[in-house]
């Protein structure tokens, strides 16, 4: 038994006032939290283990509260302990929006995860989080430069091409900025919505919450890294989106065009982030699995990237190196 799973048993020991219990993992994530599932008295429950000197635990609790608060579902905290990075929280289960998306269920499915997201982006904007401005979203795209293609392919890119591919970044986080602004998930997609019998989805892993652009959480969950639909599909889907944003008051005045076009432009932004993401967690955390979800990704760039005469040179570098 390792140390760490000790603390853990020693920390829930005096809470649950159980000796016999039964522990087991329920789930990792590409960070550095890990999660265990503990059962006693036909009750269950989860233990986040986050490690403070990596995760911030209070953002998560403060969060927590505050989606609650609105209605969402999200896990309750029953205990925690800031300083050793151990958090007890209600278990909404294993059910993986991943493993039973299909044909059938996705309007569903769907359905439920944009409708909670209406409610995010309305009731979210005055929380006290840190903005999604230009300097992060320059640091996630020089991930890409640094890990996938660096790293993963040994590709060099000579000056000429470095400065094309800074102008085609710059591009991409201006369209970011001029954005209208909500609170952003950051990872609202299919491994992280899970389904649920009561206020469906349950929703997790959003302690990396912003204030940022109003089609960065559409774009993670309808472009979703894990899972692909058809081209004509998603963009029904976020037309029908950008109404809703018009109804309910998150957009005024914002063309379908023009959000279609924000829509495209944050996906790529968010895709080569994720690629080099991919890349990272193979070669810096022993993590190779993801390794799989880098084609798919950064096919949605390719896709995305042909429309826009301002991202030729990331369209050609792509065709070029995959």
């Amino acid at each position: 038994m390792s140390d760490r799973i000790e603390q853990i048993h020693l920390w829930l020991k005096p809470i649950i006032k159980q000796d016999d219990y039964s522990f087991a993992p329920a789930s990792s994530d590409a960070s550095f939290r890990r999660y265990f599932r503990i059962q006693y008295d036909g009750r269950s429950q989860i233990v986040m283990d986050a490690p403070p000197e990596q995760e911030n635990s209070e953002k998560f609790i403060t969060i927590a509260n505050q989606m609650a608060s609105f209605g969402l579902n999200v896990p309750i905290i029953s205990a925690s302990d800031l300083d050793k990075g151990f958090l007890l929280i209600s278990d909404l289960g294993n059910r993986e929006y991943l493993y039973e998306l299909n044909a059938d269920t996705v309007e569903r499915l769907y359905g439920d995860a944009l409708s909670s997201l209406v409610v995010l982006q309305t009731q979210g904007i005055d929380f006290d989080l840190p903005h999604y401005d230009r300097a992060l979203l320059m640091r996630e795209m020089e991930i890409f430069r640094e890990w996938y293609l660096g790293k993963h392919i040994n590709y060099e890119l000579d000056d000429k091409l470095n400065k094309e591919i800074d102008s085609c970044f710059e591009f991409l986080a201006q369209s970011a900025l001029e954005q209208d602004k909500v609170i952003v998930h950051r990872d609202y997609h299919s491994r992280n919505l899970l389904i649920t019998e009561e206020n469906n989805p349950g929703i997790l892993d959003f302690q990396d919450a912003v204030i940022g652009p109003v089609t960065y959480d559409l774009v993670s969950l309808l472009r979703d890294c894990y899972v692909q639909w058809p081209i004509d599909l998603v963009r029904q889907w976020v037309i029908a989106y950008h109404n809703r944003c018009l109804q309910s008051g998150i957009l005024k005045d914002v063309s379908e065009q023009q959000f279609i076009r924000w829509f495209d432009l944050m996906g790529i932004q968010r895709h080569l982030k994720a690629s080099g993401i991919f890349a990272r967690l193979n070669y810096r955390d022993n993590k190779p699995d993801y390794l799989k979800d880098i084609p798919r990704t950064l096919n949605y760039v390719k896709q995305a990237s042909k429309t826009y005469p301002e991202l030729e040179p990331i369209s050609i570098l792509l065709d070029k190196v995959e």
